[in-house]
């Protein structure tokens, strides 16, 4: 069965390139909606500009269709709200970030 705790587990090794923290720990992945076997990804990005965004989504969605049971998947950029690391990332995101 697949599952969001599934997928954000498999999510935890994609990387963003320029920070080296985890696209979960920075809070960029927004939603995940799972339909049977299909996973659709709501995901954004460090700044609208990001000249790494289409490699991240396409991790992103490769890492997900990794997961055994996936059959297709699919990646969603989305900028509202804007990304904010204070309110977003994870307690582990905030460290690495020095936000305290």
């Amino acid at each position: 069965m697949i599952t969001k705790e599934k997928v954000l587990e498999k999510l935890s090794a994609v990387m963003d390139p320029e920070l080296m923290i985890s696209m979960v720990d920075l809070g960029l992945i927004y939603d995940i909606i799972v339909n049977d076997n299909t996973v659709h990804i709501v995901m954004t990005l460090t700044a609208p500009g990001c000249p790494y965004g289409p490699n991240l989504m396409n991790q992103v969605k490769q890492a997900v269709e990794s997961i055994e049971g996936v059959e297709k998947a699919s990646v969603e950029l989305a900028w509202d709200p804007p990304w904010d690391p204070v309110e977003m990332a994870t307690e582990k995101g905030k460290d690495m970030l020095g936000i305290w």
